[in-house]
């Protein structure tokens, strides 16, 4: 059977063809009743509307483009929740890709969604060569979520205030007595921007001479790297802050390896609130960055932009909190 038309669904209804496009367009120029005859119709025919014809009458394809840094990461699930149920609401749907896949063939990350015609692009994360983006931006809305890279005329950043959360984690550990904190930093604005208040906050309690930092890819493998590296140390640290939550994942084998018992023997803390930090046997302390709350403005970011702002583009931070767990504890505390 050939499948129903916007014909056969104004048949069914009793309408023109004008007014059924004006329904599924959510036009609010039609009456109710008839436009729950025409929705009964749609629903009784099983139509689905040509979204390439649609697409050109339109000039939009109603896709967004979402650019990830790297799918393995578990704090974009709870960003993309956030970005995907405000484009849902406003008919629009979302294409994924991986960036760290398109640089291992040697694709333009965005190349594909250029071709696909997308009606703009929201990237995800840092990417290793962010002012790439500039062509990108030249010829679509683009917004940068949980990045503070790049900064460029008419794009939008949305993230979490970094700076502000790694102080909340360096806080807390130095109100549980520990004077030995080490950082297992990352990479990027991000991870500088951690580093840089992690660093001034231990300075502020007169420990600047005993500042570590651990350079580290922000995966699980390596924070283990980097943890083994600190534990290993004459004068290993008692508290470990960790870039993000699969690193601080990392730091907790390692610490288990060396046969040291956390939070006992050491304390540590990660970043995001991913799920994996809520996994009971985990339990992890870490910095809630309002990871669903910076998925919703970027996508409010995007849509504005499509409604015509021509406004620069500019950061725009969310407030991150503290979540304590299981995972550190006042120093000295007995076993």
């Amino acid at each position: 059977m050939r499948p129903p038309t916007i014909r056969d669904v104004a048949d069914r209804a009793g309408v023109s063809k004008s007014l059924v496009s004006l329904v599924l367009r959510g036009s609010g120029q039609v009456r109710p009743d008839k436009r729950e005859a025409v929705l009964r119709a749609v629903r009784e025919l099983g139509y689905r509307p040509n979204a390439a014809a649609r697409s050109l009458s339109e000039q939009r394809t109603r896709t967004v483009g979402v650019l990830l840094n790297d799918l393995r990461n578990p704090w974009f699930v709870e960003m993309l929740d956030g970005l995907n149920s405000l484009l849902h609401d406003n008919g629009l749907h979302m294409l994924l890709a991986d960036s760290r896949l398109n640089r291992r063939s040697g694709q333009d990350p965005a190349g594909p969604f250029l071709d696909l015609r997308v009606d703009g692009l929201v990237v995800v994360g840092t990417l290793p060569d962010p002012a790439a983006l500039a062509a990108v931006a030249e010829r679509l809305p683009v917004v940068v979520a949980g990045a503070r890279e790049p900064l460029l005329p008419g794009v939008d950043v949305v993230a979490n205030d970094d700076e502000h959360g790694a102080r909340l984690v360096t806080e807390h550990l130095v109100g549980l007595g520990h004077r030995r904190i080490a950082h297992v930093a990352g990479y990027g604005r991000v991870g500088e921007l951690r580093r840089r208040a992690f660093e001034a906050t231990l300075r502020e309690h007169g420990l600047g001479d005993g500042i570590v930092v651990e350079p580290s890819d922000m995966t699980e493998e390596g924070g283990y790297r980097s943890t083994v590296r600190l534990l290993s140390r004459a004068e290993r640290p008692t508290a470990v802050f960790a870039v993000n939550d699969i690193a601080a994942v990392g730091a907790l084998s390692a610490a288990e390896e060396s046969g040291l018992r956390v939070p006992r023997d050491l304390s540590v803390v990660g970043y995001d609130n991913t799920s994996i930090a809520r996994l009971r046997h985990v339990w992890l302390t870490t910095v809630d960055n309002a990871s669903h709350e910076v998925g919703r403005r970027a996508a409010r970011c995007l849509l504005d932009r499509f409604a015509g702002s021509g406004t620069p583009g500019g950061v725009r931070l969310a407030a991150p909190t503290l979540e304590i767990r299981g995972s550190t504890a006042p120093l000295g505390l007995p076993g």
